[in-house]
């Protein structure tokens, strides 16, 4: 991966392990399937009428559109508003990593070298020692950790779809792809609000919406998604999965540092031995067990 490639993967990194924090924000002052739902209504208009339909068949893009967007918002919106915390549902809905490597095995027949199998291993230890730090202490539903994992596969079920559309003869430019499929889920969140939530508390979140949950829904749609998805599917399309999706390990990393900061969740020894793991693990995924060149330059000189 180039250094351009490297620092814009962190970008999105940063972006989205604020992103839980914002979603947290924003559902205090309105339901979790309509902030969703204006969410992508936001990434849609006006940019769709900016640019050009993209030339994908019509159940790549609505695969697309309902796994990464609609079937992985609508659990992890419900999750957080259900009570779980938004440090642990950013490491929780890493889980998509590894559905991702998984389906790659299966759709795309990737095959992992013994490093990446090393560092996927220490990832996941990590996985589970930032679960346990985070659980410690905690009355955390279980049902909050289920639609989190859903939400997860949702988003690995979607890198698929990326995958494959990105494949095509004539691929279409990503910013297309993310505006365009913005319009999938936009009706089946606002039907679901209404379902859930009644035409009365839809009216009044509308009528009684603040800058806040504005501001929120700005950074949800400009930031997370349009920005966000449109570099991580660029990436995607370029390098092989295991090489892109692990990277997304370090989303709880700032996820959790930002909701100890912004939101008071904070930080044990544990989670803190877990993050260490997570970025050990991505260090041997890219580089193996050797070190830099230009670290071993530097050593061999000294010596």
């Amino acid at each position: 991966m180039t250094k351009k490639d490297g620092l814009l993967a962190v970008m999105v990194v940063v972006v989205w392990g604020l992103n839980f924090v914002v979603i947290k924000v924003g559902l205090h002052g309105m339901p979790p399937l309509l902030l969703a739902g204006l969410r992508f209504l936001l990434v849609a208009f006006p940019a769709l009428l900016f640019v050009r339909r993209p030339n994908v068949p019509f159940r790549l893009l609505a695969g697309y559109g309902l796994t990464i967007s609609f079937g992985q918002f609508a659990f992890l919106f419900t999750a957080i508003k259900f009570g779980m915390p938004a440090g642990l549902a950013s490491l929780v809905l890493q889980a998509q990593a590894f559905f991702t490597i998984l389906l790659g095995a299966i759709f795309f027949n990737e095959r992992l070298s013994v490093k990446q199998l090393v560092g996927i291993t220490l990832a996941v230890l990590g996985i589970l020692v930032l679960i346990e730090g985070s659980l410690t202490g905690e009355n955390i539903a279980l049902s909050g950790f289920m639609l989190t994992l859903a939400a997860a596969f949702s988003w690995g079920c979607g890198n698929i779809f990326n995958k494959k559309i990105m494949q095509l003869s004539q691929p279409p430019a990503i910013m297309s792809l993310v505006v365009w499929s913005a319009l999938i889920p936009v009706i089946p969140f606002l039907l679901g609000s209404l379902a859930f939530d009644g035409p009365q508390v839809i009216m009044l979140s509308l009528q009684h919406i603040d800058l806040t949950t504005i501001l929120s829904l700005a950074y949800l749609a400009f930031l997370a998604t349009i920005v966000g998805y449109g570099i991580w599917g660029s990436l995607l399309g370029r390098y092989e999965t295991w090489r892109i999706a692990p990277l997304s390990l370090l989303v709880p990393v700032f996820g959790m540092g930002s909701a100890a900061l912004l939101l008071g969740e904070h930080l044990s020894l544990l989670q803190l031995a877990g993050a260490v793991l997570i970025m050990l693990g991505l260090y041997i995924n890219v580089f193996g067990l050797r070190l830099p060149q230009g670290v071993r330059r530097a050593r061999s000189t000294s010596l």
